[in-house]
């Protein structure tokens, strides 16, 4: 919870600079990443989230061209959302900071408690995940 409060202690862009994506952007645009193209029904059963909610977030996301709707590559029904070029130029460029908002908050540890927080921390998410039952994909 801290960690996400105080983001903004260690990371100075503002939405007048060009600002930050908000979480859910963030977030969606992530697993849109990691995934590839993804319907509102594939989002929706990734995140537990109802259609509604998802269709006015990727609307907002699709205004600010973060992400194309395009055919489903697959040949379904559905349309999907693909991840756009300046979608991927803001998530790289967050993600970017938050790494080097965590490498100041973690300057002081060693290389072990690094290591250490990040198992800690990734089998919490993943327990997390898996007690939801909406595992994250990860490489």
């Amino acid at each position: 919870m801290l960690l996400g409060r105080h983001s903004h202690l260690y990371n100075p862009r503002t939405r007048v600079s060009g600002g930050r994506l908000d979480r859910s952007a963030y977030i969606l645009l992530s697993r849109i990443q990691m995934d590839g193209p993804m319907s509102i029904g594939q989002l929706s059963e990734a995140f537990g989230l109802d259609a509604s909610t998802l269709n006015r977030q990727t609307a907002a996301m699709l205004r600010a061209g973060l992400v194309d709707r395009i055919p489903d590559p697959e040949g379904g029904v559905a349309r999907k959302f693909r991840i756009s070029a300046e979608g991927e130029h803001q998530l790289d460029a967050d993600r970017a900071e938050y790494t080097q908002g965590l490498e100041k908050v973690l300057s002081g540890w060693t290389a072990e408690e690094v290591a250490d927080f990040a198992a800690f921390l990734h089998r919490f998410n993943s327990d997390i995940e898996n007690l939801e039952g909406h595992p994250w994909p990860r490489p």
